[in-house]
């Protein structure tokens, strides 16, 4: 991998030095009998994210992580791949699919850049993979050219409502906002005081939907998502309070046109 974009050295970096924090998640998930989504683990009843069925499609799973996701499409009938960034998640996700008997093509990769040819995929999805850490000027115009004609796209990520409550600190969102709406566009959190991480990318509402028409993509479904009454704590920065209140997560699902 040579010439590749900052981010993506930075967040590779990121999580393979942070991959073994999630095994335990990942197991988890792996072992689930329902699909649940997002910080807030929203039941797939509620959301309907993956086709019921999936029997004779082809998936796949942009920034796959420890690959639960991808399990769970193949429990559904589908031949999927998996692309992450981090060699250590992967080894993960690689354990765990075999452990589980689920037969994945796995991939150390960048969801901006695939290695498969045009119209591949059905469908494709990412679960905070390539819908927060990729650029979208680059990713989904990529997942575009993996679709064929009326394949959809799926991504949760990181409601704009979020960061922009967000404190310069890094501190637990708060009924303020903090920074612009120009700023969404590259989020760089490596010298934050509380809970340093990567680079992210984030659009506002218009600017997703503009570039999804630019790149050919037709707006299926929206969601804005609260934290349920099931939740108990805070998430990874995320007050439960201020997201009982206001949307934390979103979800897009895009066809692509034919």
């Amino acid at each position: 991998m040579t010439h590749e974009p900052e981010h993506v050295l930075e967040n590779r970096a990121y999580w393979d030095g942070m991959a073994h924090q999630w095994v335990s998640a990942g197991e988890r998930s792996w072992a689930q009998d329902e699909p649940t989504w997002g910080i807030w683990a929203i039941p797939e009843r509620d959301l309907w994210l993956l086709p019921e069925s999936m029997a004779g499609m082809r998936a796949i799973e942009l920034g796959c992580g420890t690959g639960y996701v991808s399990g769970w499409m193949v429990r559904r009938g589908a031949s999927v791949v998996g692309i992450d960034n981090s060699a250590q998640q992967l080894a993960t996700a690689r354990r765990l699919a075999s452990e589980h008997g689920a037969a994945l093509e796995l991939l150390h990769g960048n969801a901006e850049s695939v290695p498969f040819p045009d119209a591949s995929f059905d469908f494709a999805i990412s679960e905070y993979g390539a819908a927060i850490w990729c650029d979208p000027s680059a990713w989904i115009p990529e997942a575009h050219r993996l679709l064929k004609p009326g394949g959809e796209l799926v991504f949760l990520g990181t409601h704009p409502l979020a960061i922009l409550s967000t404190p310069p600190s890094g501190a637990r969102t708060d009924p303020a906002l903090h920074r612009s709406l120009a700023d969404l566009a590259r989020l760089d959190w490596r010298t934050v005081e509380i809970d340093p991480g990567g680079i992210e990318f984030n659009l506002s509402h218009s600017g997703w939907i503009s570039l999804f028409h630019a790149t050919g993509f037709e707006l299926v479904e929206y969601h804005e998502l609260l934290a349920p009454s099931s939740a108990d704590e805070d998430k990874f920065g995320i007050s439960l309070a201020w997201a009982r209140k206001w949307p934390s997560e979103q979800v897009w699902k895009v066809r692509k046109r034919t």
